[in-house]
């Protein structure tokens, strides 16, 4: 078996590495409006869930290498202190990866990439509306890892409200077969979350 001793990989071998080992990846559509008030719009695959009351989550926000700047993502969430992620479906594929390309500042990605922005009901960052769910996230704090360009800043942040298609819903519960969430593998792959298969769990989880 082949050992990494990650302190002596270079970045691109580091990412390559990283990306291909910790899949599959859910995938963030974060939503933002800037200090011009125009809307940001970009996909992550690496955010997850730290707490659930009160609920936490993080995003890791690298920056742009060759042009030496950090992403519009980082700045808007750094102005107006909160931000959208938008689950990403099967339908809403192509519209993701058509956001993922480097536009200016003051362009709309929403409607460069043909989505509706919806506004949000507590923060200022407008939602997805194509989107089965989304969450409106509120800034805690942000924090930094690595030496700049070849960095991520990690905003953490408190979910306040969630929206999720009616159809999603059975007793409260979502329905991962009408949910159709895409996952990101390393590379340029994906996959689709429709084929799954159960297991009784090991333990019984408390009140």
């Amino acid at each position: 078996m082949m050992k990494f001793n990650l302190p002596d990989l270079d970045w691109i071998s580091s990412h390559e590495l990283l990306s291909g080992a910790m899949v599959p990846r859910p995938i963030a559509l974060v939503s933002t409006v800037g200090q011009d008030g125009v809307f940001n719009l970009a996909p992550f695959s690496r955010w997850g869930l730290m707490s659930v009351k009160p609920a936490i989550v993080y995003l890791a926000v690298g920056a742009k290498i060759r042009a030496r700047q950090k992403k519009d993502t980082i700045k808007n969430i750094a102005f107006s202190r909160d931000f959208v992620i938008n689950v990403v479906d099967e339908a809403l594929a192509e519209p993701m990866n058509q956001a993922s390309a480097d536009y200016p500042s003051e362009v709309d990605e929403f409607k460069e990439v043909g989505l509706t922005a919806v506004q949000s009901d507590l923060v200022k960052a407008p939602r997805v509306a194509e989107s089965p769910i989304s969450m409106e996230c509120q800034l805690r704090e942000i924090l930094s890892f690595g030496e700049f360009p070849q960095s991520m800043d990690v905003p953490i942040a408190e979910i306040l409200q969630i929206h999720v298609r009616d159809d999603l819903l059975v007793n409260n519960t979502i329905q991962m077969s009408k949910l159709k969430a895409i996952g990101r593998l390393g590379g340029q792959l994906y996959c689709r979350t429709t084929d799954t298969f159960k297991m009784e769990r090991a333990y019984l989880l408390g009140p």
